[in-house]
């Protein structure tokens, strides 16, 4: 049972590559996605996302709860490939209710917290391969706003706790996993 973390920019090739490692395993996969399709262009992103997947991969939708589905869904004899944790991210930052500065510190809601322990607490034990694509936001300048940048901290205190749960982490750059 292992965890692997696979990391890229937007466009870097990360989905396709930790498609290809669940694919290699033979192994029935179990597909967790964690975008919701509120526009035209994220249902655009969804569909093409979509029509890479084998039919045989089981796709669990899960704005939210990613633990528990991890929970749910984790066992030997399969693998479970989650894309992606930055999406997961900012369905959290929104769940609440509050407004969002621009200059300040935002209030990031209980929600946030609580699905976050959850997501590592199962990390710590998994029950299958797992493998876990997430955006390397941290690469470019530092954003102006104040959401943008609790997003970029929140991103990347989210990535340095899974990575060291992980067995493997890749870094994909220009589609090669490095």
């Amino acid at each position: 049972m292992t965890t692997t973390l696979v990391l890229g920019g937007a466009r870097s090739g990360k989905s396709a590559c930790a498609e290809a490692l669940a694919l290699s395993t033979g192994r029935e996969a179990i597909y967790i996605a964690t975008a919701s399709a509120g526009d035209d262009e994220m249902a655009r992103r969804i569909a093409h996302h979509r029509e890479r997947r084998p039919d045989a991969w089981v796709t669990v939708e899960e704005p939210l709860k990613l633990g528990e589905a991890l929970d749910t869904w984790a066992g030997p004899g399969r693998v479970v490939l989650v894309d992606c944790l930055t999406l997961w991210l900012s369905n959290l930052i929104f769940s609440g209710s509050g407004a969002f500065p621009e200059p300040g510190t935002v209030m990031l809601p209980p929600r946030f917290i609580v699905e976050r322990e959850r997501l590592l607490a199962t990390l710590t034990r998994p029950r299958g391969d797992i493998i876990l694509v997430s955006n390397e936001v941290g690469m470019g300048i530092v954003p102006v706003g104040a959401l943008t940048r609790c997003f970029a901290d929140e991103a990347g205190r989210l990535n340095q706790s899974v990575a060291a749960l992980s067995d493997r982490v890749l870094l994909v750059a220009a589609g090669l996993p490095l």
